[in-house]
């Protein structure tokens, strides 16, 4: 079927994610409002360490929903978990706006339960189903069960920026700095971040995050790995080399960040999905 791909920007950048309709963020900044649209990465990071505020982001009103949907007669949005961000709220209230005019229009929104690397790769997933020529109920069947199965990991270089935004508490983020102590975070399988596991230092971190897919039922040979970096693209190649002396996955994409990736993940963070 011919159809158009809306995702929020929360979806990271390779060349499988080029020509996809985004719907931007917002991400506040000592009372800067910057849209999240071909956002440079360096400047925002630098305005982060900066800023001695709590760093907000907003996600897209229905409005800016509409304006892309209404531009094709079949959609499909991919937003970032609705446990994290009112995006897929958003996008649910300008569906409903929209067939009150244009009731024969097809959409179908996909809660990613995930972020970054995981949204990427469900949004890569939704386009090669488009691709395929299957029928509207087979892509939303074959695209829930990828949710379904799909798990996100992640590693952080620093705690501070949690601790500005008050994730964590300034002493946790100071007495882990202080300590070595490296969190490995993930998700519940419902779209909310848990922690893994705490690690002391940060070589053990990474090791012990290539061990852990040991421990996952994968079908490696049929499943792709995808791994977004927030300017650290030397360290995402060595763990993805890392991966592939330990496991035979099908492919492994390396995802640059949207400014929303980069805000939580942060200067230095990795997120991995498989």
């Amino acid at each position: 079927m011919e159809a158009n791909i809306i995702v929020d920007s929360c979806v990271d950048f390779n060349e499988d994610t080029e020509n996809i309709s985004r719907v931007p963020f917002r991400i506040i900044i000592d009372e800067e409002e910057i849209v999240d649209e071909n956002t440079d990465i360096l400047e925002l990071i630098r305005k982060m360490k900066k800023s001695r505020t709590q760093i907000k982001t907003a996600c897209a009103p229905p409005e800016d929903f509409i304006n892309k949907m209404k531009v094709h007669a079949n959609n499909f949005i991919v937003t970032i978990s609705s446990q994290l961000s009112g995006s897929y709220n958003s996008a649910m209230v300008a569906v409903e706006t929209i067939k009150e005019k244009f009731p024969e229009m097809f959409v179908h929104i996909f809660d990613s339960k995930t972020a970054a690397a995981g949204e990427t790769l469900i949004t890569i997933k939704v386009k090669q189903l488009i691709e395929e020529n299957l029928n509207t109920h087979e892509i939303i069947e074959q695209a829930e069960k990828y949710i379904s199965k799909l798990n996100t990991l992640f590693i952080l270089d620093s705690l501070d920026n949690l601790a500005k935004n008050g994730r964590i508490s300034n002493f946790k983020a100071t007495l882990a700095n202080i300590m070595n102590i490296v969190p490995i975070m993930g998700e519940d399988g419902e779209g909310r971040i848990v922690l893994k596991e705490k690690v002391r230092g940060k070589r053990k971190a990474f090791s012990r995050l290539v061990d852990m897919l040991d421990e996952y039922n994968i079908d490696f040979e049929n499943t792709v790995l995808g791994i977004t970096h927030v300017n650290c693209l030397e360290k995402a190649e060595r763990l993805r080399d890392d991966i592939k002396a330990r496991y035979n996955f099908k492919d492994i994409k390396i995802f640059s960040p949207a400014g929303l990736s980069s805000v939580y993940a942060y200067d230095g963070g990795i997120v991995i999905a498989f």
